[in-house]
């Protein structure tokens, strides 16, 4: 695979938005303090971890009939299909030990 030089325009781009970015100065003196009432409404934002660990982002290949089969299979339970997947693997993990 050919390597992108520095010199692309993209490369250009994120060269002058970063030093754009260095140069902006942000002045928080002037923002007033949270109260109490606007802390407590505020809420996490993201996916709570399940279960003891927090879940780990991957990426997978797979044949697209199988993937179908999953999403198909995961709809018919009710279930998202990557835990579906996640349960499946499970599983299996539990049935090799």
């Amino acid at each position: 695979m050919k390597k992108r030089s520095g010199s692309s325009a993209r490369g250009a781009r994120a060269a002058k938005k970063e030093s754009a970015t260095k140069k902006r100065k942000i002045y928080f003196s002037d923002i007033p303090e949270l109260s109490g009432r606007q802390l407590a409404a505020m809420r996490r934002v993201g996916r709570p971890p399940l279960g003891d660990e927090p879940r780990k982002l991957v990426a997978i290949r797979m044949d697209s009939k199988v993937l179908n089969w999953l999403r198909k299979t995961a709809e018919k339970k009710g279930l998202p299909y990557q835990s579906f997947i996640n349960d499946l693997l499970a599983e299996q993990m539990k049935k090799a030990s």
